[in-house]
């Protein structure tokens, strides 16, 4: 059986950090306006404050419609 030795706290504390990114867009909301758009299609819909584009439907087609900024990157 081995031994476990405890880390007397001297490290500097330089570990990959793993998981500390913001995610989507650096972490910040997009800004007001803009359009929702449909990535089949390409039909494009005003935003709307406080409604999600991914919880709309594509008028013409049925699809899931997508923020432009993302269908920009």
């Amino acid at each position: 059986m081995t031994k476990l030795r405890r880390n007397s706290g001297t490290g500097q504390g330089k570990g990959l950090g793993l998981g500390g990114g913001q995610g989507r867009n650096r972490g910040g909301g997009y800004s007001v306006g803009g359009y929702c758009v449909c990535a089949k299609c390409g039909n494009k819909v005003q935003h709307q404050q406080d409604v999600k584009c991914t919880t709309l439907k594509c008028p013409k087609c049925g699809h899931t419609m997508i923020r432009e900024e993302l269908l920009k990157k």
